[in-house]
């Protein structure tokens, strides 16, 4: 198992960047980096997923230690780009919440990334038109039917 900042370390080498150059793509400090390469702190939330997104790995790949394949829920990160930028973090985090409950599904199972691809779309997209109704619904000056 690798530790979060040998993943980023792998990933920067691997894409042949500097720290410094890391650190100005994804918004950070070089200190930043250096300081998560040594494992000395570890990135949240968006400082997280921008880092992912510039490495081109998914962010539950750093963040967990038992993912080991740079690729595993990119697709949920994308899904979650999209809320984030429609919904802002409140709405990024409900829907990472309804995805990491319903995850209890993939228990004990094995299921092929594209199922889970599948699975992860489903949630969104049932996720994203509950919010849209509910804008309708409830926007200011809006009256309840």
């Amino acid at each position: 198992m690798k530790t979060f900042g040998e993943k980023v370390r792998q990933a920067r080498e691997i894409l042949g960047l500097s720290q410094d150059t890391l650190a100005k793509e994804a918004g950070l400090s070089q200190r930043s980096i250096t300081s998560y390469e040594t494992n000395q702190s570890k990135p949240r939330g968006s400082t997280a997923r921008r880092l992912a997104k510039v490495l081109g790995v998914s962010t539950d790949y750093l963040l967990s230690e038992t993912a080991e394949d740079p690729q595993e829920g990119l697709t949920k990160d994308i899904h979650l780009e999209n809320v984030y930028q429609t919904y802002g973090a409140t709405g990024e985090k409900e829907a990472r919440e309804l995805l990491e409950k319903n995850m209890a599904l993939f228990a004990g199972g094995s299921l092929s990334q594209e199922a889970k691809d599948a699975f992860f779309e489903a949630v969104m997209t049932a996720y994203v038109t509950c919010k849209e109704e509910s804008r309708k619904t409830y926007a200011p000056g809006k009256q309840k039917p």
